[in-house]
């Protein structure tokens, strides 16, 4: 394989997502960008934007997808601080390379803005006036309808290619690596974006994933629950690759559980499936960090864990 350009980090969450990230940032060639930024395959970001554009604009869903993207991007992402690492996207990517990219989109997106009258709060009531503080209108977005769908791809991709390019430039590398686990059922979308790009999948055990869930502060804190959460995950996963053509595809799927068990010639393989020669990485897998939740389950529980995961299981590639 050639050397890739970009590449994606995907899996279901808990499954080693982030050490595959460090370690392929670990290559001298490789700009790990050191945050997920889930601007691109989140609710309201550039996957939902681009289908709000083209396929299913009319003007109020599209007025709505800008209204969020512009959430998301001004909002939600630069107010997001990742508190294991100490910054927001914006910072880890560099300010200079976000707001640039977030600033050129509104452009090229946007035609026009008006503003909507919006009666008082209790005009429907009584003749009462407006509140000090009540917005009195309403402004409204009239967006570019993308008939040439290519079109609206490739300036996503620009604004995309501005923020992680820029920071791989700064840091002086030619490759740059996002990690998002949600990637993991986007890739068709990924590949729209950026068709030369690699996407690495990190699997785990299915019930080591399901354990690590529960300890999580964003995930269910029950079996049930966990189950549940990780189900439709795991079903559209391998609905997808069941009917996926990934033979013109950069697609990389390793486990966790190899990685560890022979690193580094693992390792090795895993560079030289993404078109990459071998280094040594601060970064590795070790058994000792994916073994250590084999006993979290009584018998009992496991059994039923292991019934309710019985098909993911073995599709997964595990016994």
């Amino acid at each position: 394989m050639d050397s890739p350009t970009r590449i994606f980090v995907a899996g279901t969450g808990r499954s080693g997502t982030s050490q595959l990230a460090d370690v392929l940032g670990g290559h001298p060639l490789i700009h790990r960008v050191p945050i997920e930024t889930h601007f691109i395959v989140d609710p309201g970001g550039l996957r939902d934007l681009a289908d709000a554009l083209t396929v299913r604009y009319d003007n109020y869903v599209a007025d709505d997808a800008l209204r969020r993207l512009h959430d998301v991007l001004t909002v939600r992402v630069p107010g997001r601080m990742d508190f294991d690492r100490g910054h927001t996207a914006p910072q880890a990517i560099g300010e200079r390379h976000y707001w640039d990219a977030v600033g050129r989109l509104w452009s090229e997106l946007v035609v026009s803005t008006f503003d909507e009258p919006v009666g008082a709060a209790g005009s429907r009531h009584a003749s009462w006036p407006a509140g000090p503080f009540e917005e009195l209108s309403h402004r409204v977005a009239v967006a570019r309808y993308f008939k040439d769908r290519p079109e609206l791809i490739a300036i996503l991709r620009r604004a995309v290619d501005t923020m992680f390019g820029g920071s791989a430039a700064d840091a002086g590398k030619p490759i740059w690596c996002e990690k998002t686990p949600f990637n993991l059922l986007c890739m068709d979308f990924l590949w729209e974006l950026f068709p030369e790009a690699t996407i690495v999948h990190i699997k785990r055990h299915p019930i080591a994933v399901l354990a690590s869930h529960l300890d999580q502060s964003w995930a269910p804190s029950t079996v049930d629950g966990a189950l549940a959460w990780l189900l439709p995950i795991y079903d559209r996963w391998l609905s997808w690759k069941a009917t996926a053509s990934l033979d013109s595809q950069r697609y990389v799927e390793v486990k966790a559980e190899d990685l560890a068990a022979d690193w580094p010639s693992q390792r090795k393989a895993l560079f030289a499936n993404v078109g990459l020669e071998d280094v040594e990485t601060a970064a590795t897998f070790v058994p000792r960090s994916l073994n250590h939740r084999n006993d979290q389950f009584d018998g009992e529980t496991r059994a039923r864990i292991e019934q309710a995961l019985a098909e993911v299981i073995p599709a997964m590639g595990y016994e």
